[in-house]
């Protein structure tokens, strides 16, 4: 593009008019917000994110506070977001800037990247929205924005590296963290996947697509089908009304967050009765749990039994289940069973 200060300029007068208000939006960002808000927003919405991000900065406001933490706190607040790895790696991310960078953050973005939980997105996010350093910022929504000003044919995810380099060639180096928040907000409110509104679009004239259809960019692959796996959940109950529980392994999906035993997740599920947690007349519950991680299926059939007799294992009363950190799955399987309770007694 011949003229990208004035690119950048247009740019940036609309954005002065029309930015989004954002909790994590200040006149001196803090660089632990924006951290915290970038985290959150990663395969999040905006309006999702928003009560959580005010419950955590309520809860820990300021680094050193999060660090002290434990990740059974982080954990219980974060429930019902999902990917909790991020999460996990904003507890340990925290531990580590206090102990190795003396509770300040680093603008560097070789630095930033050596943290848990920051790639090449975060890092240069941190650096120019919360140091106003230059940084080429890539995320779904720039992507697009670029996609579509200079018609990239190639599809992603192997057109990244083209989509940065013509970032790189219009990126401010005078308000880079104005600039990156414009293009994030001009893809989320004008540059849109469906029916963008070109019309309007303050960078119009500069923009290659609008001699085509905007929709067809960017170019993707054709996704693979995802598979279904399935698993048998155990849920048991002993005569003064507790639930076996269990805390998931620290590594792999859903670590470190509270669940009831299954069987293995697998493609096909054969015997799954040999994995009980204990022994017991295990009988079926209607219906099943169905949900969707990034990358396969799950569905759960459930089995119940009552243990007449004291038994090893973490059994909680199910008023205080509110109490633990359950992901959303868990949540689905808490409530099918008080579905089944009311059912039961003809609530």
């Amino acid at each position: 593009m011949q003229n990208s200060i004035q690119f950048q300029e247009d740019l940036l007068k609309w954005y002065q008019t029309h930015k989004r208000t954002l909790p994590w939006r200040v006149d001196n960002p803090n660089p632990y917000a924006t951290w915290v808000s970038e985290i959150m927003l990663q395969q999040t919405t905006v309006p999702t994110v928003i009560p959580y991000f005010q419950r955590f900065l309520g809860q820990w406001p300021r680094i050193q506070d999060l660090e002290k933490a434990s990740l059974d706190d982080v954990l219980h607040l974060w429930q019902g977001l999902g990917y909790y790895s991020r999460a996990r790696n904003l507890h340990q991310c925290a531990k580590k800037i206090v102990t190795d960078f003396g509770g300040v953050f680093p603008s560097d973005e070789k630095a930033l990247k050596t943290l848990p939980g920051i790639g090449d997105y975060t890092a240069a996010a941190i650096r120019s929205i919360a140091f106003n350093k230059a940084s080429v910022v890539m995320d779904g929504n720039i992507e697009r924005i670029m996609a579509r000003l200079f018609v990239v044919k190639e599809p992603l995810p192997s057109a990244k590296s083209i989509l940065k380099s013509y970032a790189q060639s219009l990126s401010s180096q005078i308000y880079p963290g104005d600039y990156a928040q414009a293009l994030m907000d001009l893809g989320s409110s004008i540059c849109t996947p469906n029916n963008p509104s070109c019309s309007i679009c303050p960078i119009q004239k500069y923009c290659k697509a609008t001699e085509e259809n905007p929709e067809d960019y960017p170019k993707k692959q054709m996704k693979k089908k995802i598979p279904r796996k399935h698993a048998t959940l155990f849920w048991a109950e002993d005569l003064n009304g507790r639930v076996l529980i269990e805390k998931r392994p620290a590594k792999g999906l859903l670590g470190g967050l509270m669940g009831f035993p299954t069987s293995p997740w697998e493609e096909v599920s054969d015997d799954a009765l040999k994995f009980a947690p204990i022994e017991g007349k295990w009988m079926p519950v209607d219906g099943t749990i169905t949900h969707t991680f990034t990358h396969f299926h799950l569905t759960f059939s459930i089995v119940r039994t009552v243990v007449e007799h004291k038994t090893e294992g973490v059994w909680v009363k199910k008023e205080d289940l509110v109490h633990y950190a359950f992901p959303t799955l868990m949540q689905k399987v808490i409530q099918r069973m008080e579905e089944e309770r009311r059912a039961a007694i003809g609530a």
